[in-house]
């Protein structure tokens, strides 16, 4: 298969899914004239034109409203924000509007929207720029959240989160944008609320998502080299909906569990599996669940500072030692 990166992938989702569908559109501040911000939509305007690549007033209210009608009345449309840390400008259409009105409509009404864009620190933009929402956003009933960690998976999710007809918020991360993967040329899907083993282990589970994933891959290796330790990495993919049965299976194999999470440790995904851990896996659990996500303030501008307050390689092996012992 071809390498591309996690950027180019999404890119193919996009372009693959407006030339399939008539009724998507891709809407964003920047997505059109200037190629998108982070060019992900880069070449989209040439191809598809300016009625389904549409530039945008930096106004994540309006034009997020906007994206909420226009699919209540049959369109696609793919929102970008520039950065997810804008969608509390947007909360009300977001998680009042969009996340309800299937079900305030008794089913007549569906809300095919897709927002997706960057969320996450290390890349030194400060607080206001560095959020992770996606346990704001999976708190409410009504909508999918996809966080993916590879180009694979990320053109394989977006083409399903594009022809799902219920509103999926999709993570990106900035970081991320220039990695590459192998990435099928032919067409397929990954299914939303289906999780992935990344590597295969015996000893101890992480549970991850995100670029999580990518520090968990690069500790496990360091750790069964230089420990002995054989980490099994379960990657969530999706959010809401959540695999379960997946993370249960493995820490059933395992009995050792560490979460690893880009976000904030209070109220965070991490609690509410930790909390789905315990109840229905404690029997077969060898020592307590561990987690590891940022440390608990807002994001710091200092590089080196703010490499250390987010999970990375070193501190996901500090925690698989300490879950260990």
């Amino acid at each position: 298969m071809p390498q591309i990166t996690y950027r180019e992938a999404i890119r193919h989702a996009l372009a693959e899914e407006l030339t399939r569908d008539p009724n998507v559109v891709v809407m964003g501040e920047e997505v059109a004239q200037f190629n998108g911000a982070y060019k992900v939509t880069d070449g989209l305007l040439a191809t598809f034109g300016p009625t389904r690549i549409v530039d945008t007033p930096i106004s994540e209210a309006g034009f997020i409203g906007l994206g909420v009608g226009a699919s209540m009345l049959g369109i696609r449309p793919v929102m970008e924000l520039m950065f997810w840390s804008f969608y509390s400008v947007a909360f009300d259409q977001i998680l009042n509007n969009a996340a309800n009105v299937r079900y305030m409509s008794g089913g007549q009404i569906n809300c095919p929207i897709v927002i997706r864009g960057p969320a996450n620190g290390g890349t030194n933009v400060g607080a206001t720029h560095s959020h992770t929402p996606e346990n704001v956003l999976a708190n409410h009933p009504g909508v999918k959240v996809v966080v993916p960690a590879t180009a694979y998976d990320a053109k394989g999710l977006l083409k399903s989160a594009i022809r799902d007809n219920d509103p999926v918020f999709f993570l990106e991360n900035t970081i991320l944008y220039g990695d590459k993967g192998e990435v099928p040329e032919a067409e397929y899907v990954i299914p939303l609320g289906k999780a992935d083993v990344k590597r295969v282990g015996a000893d101890l589970t992480i549970v991850t998502y995100g670029r999580c994933v990518i520090h968990s891959l690069k500790a496990a290796e360091v750790l069964e080299k230089d420990h002995g330790i054989s980490v099994e990495v379960v990657d969530l993919r999706t959010i809401r909906p959540l695999d379960f049965d997946t993370v249960l299976a493995s820490v059933k194999k395992t009995n050792r569990v560490l979460i690893v999470e880009e976000q904030k440790p209070f109220a965070s995904v991490g609690t509410q599996l930790a909390y789905m851990i315990q109840r229905e896996a404690f029997d077969h659990l060898d020592g307590p669940i561990h987690r590891l996500a940022t440390i608990d303030a807002p994001a710091i501008y200092s590089p080196p500072v703010e490499t250390e307050q987010l999970p990375n390689p070193a501190r996901v092996i500090k925690a698989v030692l300490a879950a260990m012992a």
